[in-house]
């Protein structure tokens, strides 16, 4: 059975997750998209800053930080769980 799609934010550090769904904004999921961000993407969370914002996370071989707040409207369900 797999998983339930979940929020980037709440899988572990180092974990490799597919995105399922973009709940960001459209003028964000828009730019989000132009850089590759799309449905069916694995990505990986590298690290939260020490506060907890932003986010970095890695995917079609670069990073990319982003905020907290659009990192929790990315949702994901963990590669290994399809």
């Amino acid at each position: 059975m797999p998983a339930a799609p979940q929020p980037l934010t709440s899988v572990a550090v180092g974990t490799q997750a597919t995105v399922t769904e973009i709940k960001v904004r459209p003028a964000g999921r828009a730019r989000l998209m132009e850089m590759g961000l799309l449905i069916g993407t694995l990505v990986e969370l590298v690290r939260f800053a020490p506060l907890g914002d932003p986010v970095e996370i890695k995917f079609r071989g670069y990073h990319l930080t982003l905020r907290r707040n659009e990192a929790e409207q990315i949702w994901v369900t963990v590669a290994g769980d399809k």
